[in-house]
């Protein structure tokens, strides 16, 4: 069934304007679609993330979607650099240092978009 069909990230945004300039000017990428029920960017490997408008924006508190990257403090530098703030957290389970929570063979950091949900970048090490 869906085991061989594409999937892409789809994520409310309560200003879909302030949304746009987000994904655009801050984490650099491109419309590959725009219509009025929402924007389609661009992203790796041929897959794209959905912004659309909603008023839920914010309200999940778990990952909406998350980045595999090669070089996770580089692409937090390039990040910071546009604005990008990332989380630290404290929790039994989860504890990050500068940003970054180590575990296993993976390096993740998290970080909110213009609408309050949250995102995810991590690397393989």
């Amino acid at each position: 069934m869906l085991a061989n069909s594409s999937v892409c990230a789809a994520l409310p945004a309560s200003d879909i304007d302030r949304a746009k300039k987000f994904y655009q000017e801050s984490l650099g990428l491109k419309i590959s679609k725009e219509d009025p029920g929402g924007i389609e960017f661009e992203c790796g490997s041929g897959t794209s993330l959905m912004v659309y408008p909603s008023g839920f924006a914010g309200t999940n508190k778990a990952t909406a979607a998350a980045w595999e990257v090669v070089d996770i403090e580089a692409e937090m530098s390039g990040l910071r650099s546009k604005g990008v703030t990332f989380e630290d957290y404290d929790l039994p389970e989860l504890k990050t240092e500068n940003g970054v929570a180590t575990f296993g063979n993976e390096k993740a950091a998290w970080f909110k978009d213009s609408e309050g949900n949250i995102l995810a970048i991590s690397q393989s090490i």
